[in-house]
């Protein structure tokens, strides 16, 4: 895991529409990694509008917005699809990217202990290094604190 100031490790895999990502082709721009648990479920989907619904403002900041989870590329599309995403959903099958940010804790739910993605969200800047982290996010207001936390032009 990097620590803020440091570089991001470089990792690719497949996004929602099938195409491959690759982090190392990102650079030169702001780039926010949003961790969620789980496509369509209440919070996520609410946390995955109110990125898009600010996804103009990222865009006019220089940022680009990737969202990541552990659920499949088809997963990803559908979600993507019905909630109008304009940017990537990466499928996280093989849990590198989780790894690597360390997102992937022990949970409760219901009073059963599981091991589940917790919600966070990076920033790196546009030469690859860590910016900031936000850790146990709660969805009201987090994408705006994102946005704000990057230079304007």
């Amino acid at each position: 895991m990097p620590e803020v100031g440091e570089k991001i490790p470089t990792l690719k895999g497949r996004t929602g529409d099938d195409t491959e990502l690759n982090l190392s082709s990102l650079k030169g721009q702001w780039l926010v990694i949003y961790f969620y648990p789980k496509d369509s479920t209440p919070g996520c989907t609410t946390e995955a509008q109110q990125f898009r619904d600010l996804y103009p403002q990222f865009r006019k900041r220089n940022a680009q917005v990737i969202g990541v989870s552990r659920d499949s590329v088809r997963s990803h599309a559908n979600f993507a699809t019905k909630q109008q995403l304009p940017f990537p959903l990466l499928a996280d099958t093989d849990e590198a990217w989780c790894q690597a940010f360390d997102v992937i804790h022990e949970k409760t739910l219901y009073g059963k202990k599981h091991l589940g993605v917790v919600r966070s969200t990076f920033l790196v800047d546009p030469d690859g290094r860590l910016a900031a982290e936000w850790r146990g996010v709660k969805v009201p207001g987090h994408a705006q604190a994102v946005l704000d936390a990057i230079p304007g032009v």
